[in-house]
């Protein structure tokens, strides 16, 4: 016997909206669920859908014996069998309709009815989860129900989601039916059903609200490098565009800032930075410190993303921001640890040699430092020049005064590093050495220009003995004696000696 439940199923279908296949795939596991109570099995079991909308209930059943039928659920006698088909034999097998209304006792029809609505439950959950683990990340909106702990409950139409209390910005506060816009951050099955977890303080979202009031945005003509944010007191984000023709910045910021007023507005009044990204970390780091004012930027180490901003004494207090705040985000914006310093305060500091160069460059210093430590050596190893530091080598001077003996026995340093860093000092060091040699020939020449001088001038003496008058060669003279070249008296004489008498 037969059920017509083809009204039943548009029926349902209109009103939860799922598809007619999954409704009957849902009659099918309640009838077997009915008929597995009744009987103990489902095995034997089969659920048929005719074209004109009825549904029936069939055991497949084998032909035994009269005296043979052990088990009626799965067996019938011949007699009964030919009444159904008057062809049947020992053996074969039948499919008979099951009376639903007088098979089915209470308790199946319980469990039918049961089953049922749980299909329909789960399947509900899974056509929404699909339907909403596509839009994580978009904007959805929704209207305020009640608050529980903190957590707001926001009416979405087909389900309920919820707004807790950590992605809620500061400055906001609802009541009953207020309109609430805000972005799927996550979609979960559970127990109790789907759950829509919404955001208002992810960065996402204000990316999503840039989406609906920038155009340019949207299509990415103007595309966002990045955005931080705390929510409810300050969101910075870059932007950049791909055409040469567009202003990133006009454009978000729209004529007249109508634009950015808009997402202001919607953001509850939070102040927004908009500036522009430049793939030049200290052009970036000076847009990401706005609307501060800085100087100069110095990269301190590219390795660790240190820097350094200078700003005037005026603009400190902005550039760091309220306890710090603005400077917070400009170091998640750029990625890199930015120190802000006036100019005096960077005048105080004692930087290595690399980065003063940079900064001697910075302001036009042509003069670079010497170099003297081993960590100032240009691709001098982290490493080693750490290793030698802990050993107490800091001056590369002190390092030559060590002997052989002494480099071998420090730790955490080989005998090949040692040698790369000596040969690394003697590359260093070449120019410089060349200029102290240079000076020093100069010099020396200088100075045999004037012992031949001396020498051509000469210093003409008298022998006491023959009193023979001749001329003392200073080269040959060392302040000792010298030998009349008439007589061969020695002669004892004294400069320094004559000089002090005449004094006196």
């Amino acid at each position: 016997m037969g059920i017509d439940m083809s009204e039943a199923i548009r029926q349902l279908s209109q009103e939860r909206g799922l598809s007619e296949e999954l409704i009957l795939k849902t009659i099918e596991d309640m009838l077997l669920a009915a008929y597995r109570k009744r009987f103990g099995t489902d095995e034997n079991a089969v659920v048929r859908f005719d074209d004109d909308g009825q549904v029936s209930i069939l055991s497949q059943k084998k032909v035994v014996d009269h005296d043979d039928v052990y088990n009626p659920v799965d067996e019938i006698d011949l007699l009964e069998a030919r009444e159904l088909n008057p062809d049947a034999e020992v053996g074969d097998e039948l499919l008979v309709v099951i009376d639903a209304a007088k098979e089915f006792n209470r308790q199946s029809i319980q469990l039918a009815k049961q089953t049922a609505h749980q299909s329909i439950r789960e399947i509900q959950k899974d056509s929404l989860y699909s339907e909403y683990k596509d839009k994580v990340g978009e904007i959805i909106i929704g209207y305020y129900q009640r608050e529980r702990n903190g957590t707001i409950y926001v009416d979405l139409g087909k389900i309920e989601g919820i707004l807790p209390k950590k992605y809620q910005s500061s400055r906001e506060t609802y009541h009953v039916n207020d309109r609430i816009k805000a972005l799927i951050k996550e979609v979960n099955k559970s127990t109790s059903g789907l759950q829509v977890v919404l955001s208002r303080t992810d960065p996402d979202f204000v990316q999503a609200i840039f989406e609906l009031e920038v155009p340019e945005v949207y299509d990415k003509t103007v595309e966002i490098h990045k955005i931080v944010r705390e929510a409810g007191y300050r969101t910075k984000l870059a932007v950049y565009s791909n055409r040469d023709d567009v202003d990133p910045v006009g454009a978000c910021v729209g004529l007249k800032g109508v634009r950015i007023q808009a997402v202001i507005k919607e953001l509850e009044g939070e102040k927004i930075d908009i500036l522009k990204y430049d793939p030049d970390p200290r052009r970036f780091i000076k847009n990401a410190l706005s609307p501060a004012e800085v100087k100069d930027v110095i990269i301190l180490s590219d390795k660790s993303k240190k820097a350094l901003a200078v700003v005037s004494d005026s603009l400190l207090s902005l550039a760091i921001g309220k306890q710090g705040l603005n400077v917070r985000l400009a170091n998640k914006l750029t990625d890199w640890m930015i120190d802000v310093k006036t100019d005096a305060q960077f005048a105080e500091m004692d930087i290595a040699a690399e980065s003063r160069r940079a900064v001697s460059e910075l302001f036009g210093d042509a003069d670079t430092e010497e170099l003297s430590r081993i960590g100032e050596l240009p691709g001098v190893d982290a490493a080693v020049a750490q290793a030698l530091l802990d050993n107490g080598i800091d001056y590369i001077e002190d390092f030559f005064e060590l002997s052989q003996e002494q480099l071998d026995a420090m730790e955490n340093i080989s005998s090949e590093q040692i040698d790369v860093l000596r040969t690394l000092i003697e590359e260093s060091i070449e120019i410089v050495e060349a200029e102290e040699e240079a000076d020093f020939d100069e010099d020396e020449v200088a100075e045999d220009d004037s012992v031949e001088g001396d020498e051509e001038e000469g210093e003409e003496v008298e022998c006491p003995e023959c009193h023979t008058k001749f001329a003392l060669d200073v080269a040959e003279y060392s302040g000792g004696t010298i030998n009349c070249p008439n007589c061969g008296a020695e002669l004892e004489l004294s400069y320094e000696k004559e000089e002090e008498e005449q004094e006196e």
